[in-house]
Protein backbone atom coordinates (compact mmCIF):
# COMPACT_ATOMS: atom_id res chain seq x y z
CA UNK A 1 0.00 0.00 0.00
CA UNK A 2 1.02 3.35 -0.89
CA UNK A 3 2.53 5.49 1.68
CA UNK A 4 0.01 8.23 0.57
CA UNK A 5 -3.06 5.70 1.16
CA UNK A 6 -5.33 5.17 3.91
CA UNK A 7 -6.69 1.85 5.41
CA UNK A 8 -10.70 3.37 5.45
CA UNK A 9 -12.92 1.19 7.15
CA UNK A 10 -16.79 0.86 6.86
CA UNK A 11 -19.78 -0.18 8.73
CA UNK A 12 -22.93 -1.39 6.96
CA UNK A 13 -25.93 -1.67 8.35
CA UNK A 14 -28.24 -3.46 5.73
CA UNK A 15 -27.13 -5.10 2.72
CA UNK A 16 -29.10 -2.64 0.34
CA UNK A 17 -27.21 0.42 1.43
CA UNK A 18 -23.65 0.21 1.01
CA UNK A 19 -21.10 3.03 0.55
CA UNK A 20 -21.78 3.62 -3.52
CA UNK A 21 -19.75 6.43 -4.92
CA UNK A 22 -17.14 6.28 -2.10
CA UNK A 23 -15.47 2.66 -3.39
CA UNK A 24 -14.83 4.76 -6.92
CA UNK A 25 -13.53 7.73 -5.20
CA UNK A 26 -11.19 5.00 -2.62
CA UNK A 27 -10.05 3.06 -5.74
CA UNK A 28 -8.85 6.14 -7.58
CA UNK A 29 -6.67 7.61 -4.87
CA UNK A 30 -5.53 3.62 -4.36
CA UNK A 31 -7.14 3.49 -0.43
CA UNK A 32 -7.39 0.13 1.05
CA UNK A 33 -11.14 -0.16 1.93
CA UNK A 34 -12.57 -2.83 4.99
CA UNK A 35 -15.80 -3.74 6.05
CA UNK A 36 -17.77 -4.62 9.63
CA UNK A 37 -21.23 -6.24 8.28
CA UNK A 38 -23.30 -5.57 11.14
CA UNK A 39 -26.43 -7.78 9.64
CA UNK A 40 -24.04 -10.89 9.58
CA UNK A 41 -21.70 -10.11 12.01
CA UNK A 42 -19.95 -7.42 14.72
CA UNK A 43 -16.93 -7.96 14.70
CA UNK A 44 -14.41 -4.43 14.71
CA UNK A 45 -10.92 -3.80 13.51
CA UNK A 46 -8.48 -3.00 16.06
CA UNK A 47 -7.75 1.01 16.27
CA UNK A 48 -4.02 0.50 14.80
CA UNK A 49 -5.68 -1.55 12.03
CA UNK A 50 -7.54 1.44 10.51
CA UNK A 51 -6.95 5.49 9.71
CA UNK A 52 -10.11 6.69 8.79
CA UNK A 53 -14.30 5.55 9.39
CA UNK A 54 -16.98 5.50 7.47
CA UNK A 55 -20.20 5.29 8.86
CA UNK A 56 -23.37 4.59 6.89
CA UNK A 57 -27.09 4.31 6.68
CA UNK A 58 -29.83 2.15 7.73
CA UNK A 59 -33.62 1.71 8.43
CA UNK A 60 -32.88 1.10 12.09
CA UNK A 61 -33.18 3.63 14.88
CA UNK A 62 -29.82 4.57 17.33
CA UNK A 63 -31.92 4.33 20.26
CA UNK A 64 -33.07 0.10 19.09
CA UNK A 65 -30.59 -1.83 20.76
CA UNK A 66 -33.40 -4.37 22.35
CA UNK A 67 -33.83 -5.34 18.87
CA UNK A 68 -30.15 -4.64 17.04
CA UNK A 69 -28.22 -5.76 20.27
CA UNK A 70 -24.88 -4.96 18.04
CA UNK A 71 -25.59 -0.78 18.35
CA UNK A 72 -24.31 -1.23 21.95
CA UNK A 73 -20.62 -2.63 20.24
CA UNK A 74 -21.08 -0.35 17.65
CA UNK A 75 -21.36 3.17 19.40
CA UNK A 76 -18.19 2.25 21.71
CA UNK A 77 -16.07 1.51 18.48
CA UNK A 78 -17.46 4.90 16.87
CA UNK A 79 -16.08 6.52 20.38
CA UNK A 80 -13.08 4.73 20.55
CA UNK A 81 -12.34 5.95 16.83
CA UNK A 82 -13.02 9.29 17.46
CA UNK A 83 -10.70 9.18 20.81
CA UNK A 84 -8.06 8.21 18.69
CA UNK A 85 -8.17 11.20 16.80
CA UNK A 86 -9.06 9.44 13.47
CA UNK A 87 -11.13 11.28 10.57
CA UNK A 88 -14.65 10.18 10.59
CA UNK A 89 -17.84 10.64 8.56
CA UNK A 90 -21.34 9.11 8.77
CA UNK A 91 -24.01 9.49 6.75
CA UNK A 92 -27.69 9.47 7.65
CA UNK A 93 -28.08 6.63 10.23
CA UNK A 94 -23.92 6.84 10.36
CA UNK A 95 -24.72 10.61 11.81
CA UNK A 96 -26.62 10.04 14.25
CA UNK A 97 -24.92 7.40 15.70
CA UNK A 98 -21.50 10.17 15.63
CA UNK A 99 -23.75 12.52 17.09
CA UNK A 100 -24.97 10.03 20.31
CA UNK A 101 -21.34 8.99 21.23
CA UNK A 102 -20.52 12.76 21.51
CA UNK A 103 -23.43 13.43 23.37
CA UNK A 104 -25.80 14.61 21.40
CA UNK A 105 -29.96 13.50 21.33
CA UNK A 106 -31.49 11.40 18.75
CA UNK A 107 -35.25 12.05 18.44
CA UNK A 108 -37.76 11.52 15.78
CA UNK A 109 -38.20 14.37 13.69
CA UNK A 110 -41.33 16.92 12.80
CA UNK A 111 -41.59 15.54 9.33
CA UNK A 112 -39.78 12.70 7.34
CA UNK A 113 -37.47 13.80 4.37
CA UNK A 114 -37.26 11.09 1.61
CA UNK A 115 -36.45 12.34 -1.89
CA UNK A 116 -34.33 15.28 -3.20
CA UNK A 117 -34.40 18.20 -1.30
CA UNK A 118 -32.10 21.81 -0.78
CA UNK A 119 -30.08 21.93 2.12
CA UNK A 120 -28.75 25.37 3.13
CA UNK A 121 -25.25 25.94 4.61
CA UNK A 122 -24.78 28.13 7.51
CA UNK A 123 -22.38 31.30 7.75
CA UNK A 124 -20.20 28.61 9.82
CA UNK A 125 -19.89 26.43 7.02
CA UNK A 126 -19.02 28.58 4.41
CA UNK A 127 -15.61 29.05 6.64
CA UNK A 128 -14.75 25.69 5.66
CA UNK A 129 -12.65 26.34 1.88
CA UNK A 130 -14.46 23.09 0.58
CA UNK A 131 -18.15 24.73 1.41
CA UNK A 132 -17.13 28.14 1.35
CA UNK A 133 -17.81 28.57 -3.03
CA UNK A 134 -20.87 26.50 -2.73
CA UNK A 135 -23.48 29.63 -1.79
CA UNK A 136 -26.69 28.04 -3.63
CA UNK A 137 -28.42 25.66 -1.23
CA UNK A 138 -27.63 22.34 -3.26
CA UNK A 139 -30.34 19.73 -3.40
CA UNK A 140 -29.21 16.35 -1.84
CA UNK A 141 -30.78 12.85 -1.11
CA UNK A 142 -32.60 12.55 1.85
CA UNK A 143 -33.97 9.29 3.67
CA UNK A 144 -34.51 9.77 7.47
CA UNK A 145 -37.38 10.31 10.08
CA UNK A 146 -34.93 10.76 12.86
CA UNK A 147 -32.64 14.07 13.80
CA UNK A 148 -29.76 14.81 16.28
CA UNK A 149 -29.09 17.57 18.40
CA UNK A 150 -25.73 19.66 17.74
CA UNK A 151 -23.39 18.13 20.26
CA UNK A 152 -21.42 19.37 22.25
CA UNK A 153 -18.59 21.53 20.87
CA UNK A 154 -19.17 21.27 17.45
CA UNK A 155 -20.44 23.19 14.58
CA UNK A 156 -23.73 22.94 12.71
CA UNK A 157 -22.91 22.97 9.19
CA UNK A 158 -26.30 22.85 7.33
CA UNK A 159 -30.15 22.85 7.81
CA UNK A 160 -33.38 22.32 5.58
CA UNK A 161 -36.66 23.58 5.50
CA UNK A 162 -38.04 20.43 7.64
CA UNK A 163 -35.43 19.67 9.43
CA UNK A 164 -33.28 22.07 11.88
CA UNK A 165 -29.90 19.97 12.00
CA UNK A 166 -28.65 18.39 8.99
CA UNK A 167 -24.94 18.42 9.55
CA UNK A 168 -22.09 19.05 11.53
CA UNK A 169 -18.52 19.48 12.48
CA UNK A 170 -16.45 18.40 15.51
CA UNK A 171 -13.31 18.53 16.20
CA UNK A 172 -12.51 19.69 12.70
CA UNK A 173 -12.25 15.62 11.57
CA UNK A 174 -15.53 14.36 12.39
CA UNK A 175 -18.16 15.16 10.24
CA UNK A 176 -21.93 13.63 10.35
CA UNK A 177 -24.16 14.03 7.28
CA UNK A 178 -28.17 13.93 7.93
CA UNK A 179 -28.56 13.31 4.09
CA UNK A 180 -26.86 11.11 1.16
CA UNK A 181 -23.97 12.04 -0.92
CA UNK A 182 -22.59 8.85 -1.95
CA UNK A 183 -25.83 7.57 -3.91
CA UNK A 184 -25.47 6.06 -7.43
CA UNK A 185 -28.39 4.79 -9.85
CA UNK A 186 -27.93 1.50 -8.52
CA UNK A 187 -27.75 2.24 -4.58
CA UNK A 188 -30.81 4.84 -5.37
CA UNK A 189 -32.81 2.21 -7.03
CA UNK A 190 -32.20 -0.45 -3.85
CA UNK A 191 -33.21 2.10 -1.50
CA UNK A 192 -36.01 2.83 -3.01
CA UNK A 193 -37.10 -1.15 -3.27
CA UNK A 194 -36.34 -1.90 0.03
CA UNK A 195 -37.79 1.64 1.60
CA UNK A 196 -41.09 1.46 -0.90
CA UNK A 197 -43.67 1.48 2.09
CA UNK A 198 -42.25 4.41 3.23
CA UNK A 199 -42.72 6.62 -0.05
CA UNK A 200 -46.60 7.36 1.25
CA UNK A 201 -47.74 11.17 0.80
CA UNK A 202 -45.83 13.48 3.21
CA UNK A 203 -45.03 17.00 3.06
CA UNK A 204 -41.15 16.27 2.63
CA UNK A 205 -41.78 13.13 0.96
CA UNK A 206 -41.27 12.59 -2.98
CA UNK A 207 -42.49 9.63 -5.28
CA UNK A 208 -40.55 6.82 -6.31
CA UNK A 209 -40.77 8.12 -9.73
CA UNK A 210 -39.92 11.85 -9.45
CA UNK A 211 -37.06 10.76 -7.36
CA UNK A 212 -35.93 8.59 -10.00
CA UNK A 213 -36.92 11.44 -12.77
CA UNK A 214 -34.08 13.36 -10.88
CA UNK A 215 -31.50 11.37 -9.97
CA UNK A 216 -29.57 12.16 -13.32
CA UNK A 217 -29.44 15.57 -12.64
CA UNK A 218 -28.52 15.86 -8.96
CA UNK A 219 -26.24 12.53 -8.45
CA UNK A 220 -23.34 14.20 -10.04
CA UNK A 221 -23.63 17.21 -7.98
CA UNK A 222 -23.88 15.07 -4.72
CA UNK A 223 -21.15 13.14 -5.82
CA UNK A 224 -18.71 16.24 -6.51
CA UNK A 225 -19.23 17.33 -3.21
CA UNK A 226 -18.63 13.49 -1.70
CA UNK A 227 -15.27 13.69 -3.39
CA UNK A 228 -14.27 17.08 -2.32
CA UNK A 229 -15.24 16.12 1.38
CA UNK A 230 -13.58 12.81 1.91
CA UNK A 231 -10.50 14.75 -0.16
CA UNK A 232 -10.58 16.99 2.72
CA UNK A 233 -10.96 14.71 5.50
CA UNK A 234 -8.56 12.16 4.53
CA UNK A 235 -6.17 15.14 3.70
CA UNK A 236 -6.62 15.94 7.57
CA UNK A 237 -5.71 12.46 8.43
CA UNK A 238 -2.50 12.01 6.33
CA UNK A 239 -1.53 15.20 8.38
CA UNK A 240 -1.77 13.58 11.28
CA UNK A 241 -0.06 10.49 10.31
CA UNK A 242 2.99 12.45 8.97
CA UNK A 243 2.63 14.88 12.05
CA UNK A 244 3.16 11.57 13.69
CA UNK A 245 6.01 10.18 11.89
CA UNK A 246 7.95 13.11 12.13
CA UNK A 247 7.65 12.75 15.64
CA UNK A 248 8.86 9.40 15.65
CA UNK A 249 11.97 10.43 14.11
CA UNK A 250 12.75 12.59 16.74
CA UNK A 251 13.41 10.63 19.07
Amino acid sequence: MKSNSLRIHCLIHVCFEGIGHIELWANKHKHHLSYTYLFEEANFPNQDEFDMLIIMGGPMNIYEEGIYSWLVTEKRFIKETIESNKAVIGFCLGSQLIADVLGGKVTTNNYKEIGWLPIRWTDAAKEIPILEKDALAPLVFHWHGDTFSIPPDSIRLASSTGCLNQAFLYNEKVLGLQFHLEVTTDSLEEMLINGAEELIEGKYIQSAQHIKDCSSDFIPQCNHLLEEILDWLSSKQKEQRADFNDSLLSL
